[in-house]
C-alpha cells in the first residue's frame, strides 16, 4: 500500500511563509501559501495512495482538504525531524503488516512536485530503502522509506542547506540503500515565487 503524509502549516496570517511575507507582506505570503496548498493537494490527488494530512497546530474539518479523503492529524514533536519522525510511526503503525508499506512525506512548498515523481518514488521503493527527493537549497522535497528508520531525523541541522547532504550521510551509515529522484525548487522567498510564475 502506498501512503503519502502531507505536513502542512495551518493558514493564518502572519504565521506562514515568512520568508516571503519579509518581502511581500503577510496578506500576500498568506495568498501564496493557498495557493501552494491548492497546488499540492490538486498533485497529491492524482496519486494511487491513502492520504495522510498532517497540520502545524490543530485540525481543521471545514477547509478545503476533504474530510472523508485525507486522513487529519496534528504534528507533534519539538523539530521538524522530530515531528516527521512521529508522523512516520502514526502512519506505520496504522498499516497491515501483512503487506509492504510504502510510505512518503512531502510539505507544500515544491510546486514543482508532479503525480509522476511522487509516483517514481513509490516505484523506486520496490528496490531501495529509502527515496529522497533534493531541492536545490540543500534540503528536500520528499523522503519515502519502507520502515520507520528514526535515526534519519536525529541530529540533522533543520532548515540550513546541509540536510539533505546529513540525511545522505545517516542512511549509508545505517546500510541502507538510498535513491534520488529529480531535483526540484523549493518555495521560500520572493524570489522563488518570481521564478515559478515566470
Amino acid at each position: 500500500m502506498n501512503h503519502i503524509i502531507i505536513f502542512i502549516k495551518n493558514p493564518q496570517l502572519g504565521k506562514v511563509k515568512t520568508r516571503l511575507a519579509a518581502t511581500m507582506g503577510d496578506e500576500k505570503a498568506l495568498e501564496i501559501y493557498h495557493k501552494l496548498l491548492s497546488v499540492t493537494k490538486e498533485t497529491v490527488a492524482q496519486v494511487d495512495a491513502k492520504y495522510h494530512l498532517f497540520y502545524s497546530d490543530f485540525i481543521e474539518r471545514e477547509d478545503d482538504w476533504d474530510n472523508d479523503i485525507f486522513v487529519k492529524y496534528v504534528q507533534q514533536g519539538e523539530d521538524l525531524g522530530a515531528r516527521m519522525s512521529h508522523a512516520f510511526h502514526t502512519v506505520f503503525s496504522s498499516t497491515d503488516h501483512t503487506e509492504i508499506n510504502k510510505v512518503t512525506i512531502i510539505g507544500s512548498d515544491c510546486a514543482e512536485l508532479t503525480p509522476a515523481i511522487l509516483n517514481m518514488a513509490f516505484t523506486i521503493l520496490k528496490d531501495a530503502d529509502v527515496v529522497v527527493g533534493p531541492t536545490f537549497d540543500g534540503g528536500y522535497y520528499l523522503l519515502g522509506m519502507k520502515d520507520h528508520h528514526t535515526e534519519l531525523f536525529k541530529n540533522i541541522s533543520w532548515s540550513t542547506e546541509s540536510v539533505y547532504e546529513e540525511t545522505n550521510d545517516v542512511a549509508k551509515r545505517l546500510n541502507l540503500n538510498i535513491a534520488d529522484l529529480p531535483t526540484l525548487n523549493d518555495i521560500d522567498n520572493e524570489k522563488d515565487w518570481i521564478n515559478y510564475t515566470g
